[in-house]
């Protein structure tokens, strides 16, 4: 009996250390969001990489594209200028 709960009891263990590091590896790639319809009755897609893609996705249904407020992925980097 004791070699069951031992059994269980480190399988316990092992799934309780990987649910803590488990979010570290989630991460919300999508930046942007589309907000479809002007009139605040629309539907929210928060599925797009690119502003683009976004821009694509409402072209001719009416809407606007936001940044996801949820995006967790890298921040971005300053572009660099060449100076001469």
């Amino acid at each position: 009996m004791r070699p069951i709960v031992a059994i269980f009891g480190a399988l316990f263990a092992g799934l309780a250390v990987d649910a803590m590091y488990s979010g570290a590896h989630a991460a919300d790639p999508y930046r942007w969001c589309a907000e479809y319809g002007l009139r605040g009755g629309g539907a929210t897609n928060c599925y797009f990489m690119t502003l683009g893609q976004c821009r694509a996705a409402v072209s001719g249904v009416g809407g606007f594209c936001r940044p996801n407020p949820f995006y967790t992925g890298p921040a971005s980097k300053p572009r660099r200028t060449r100076r001469s």
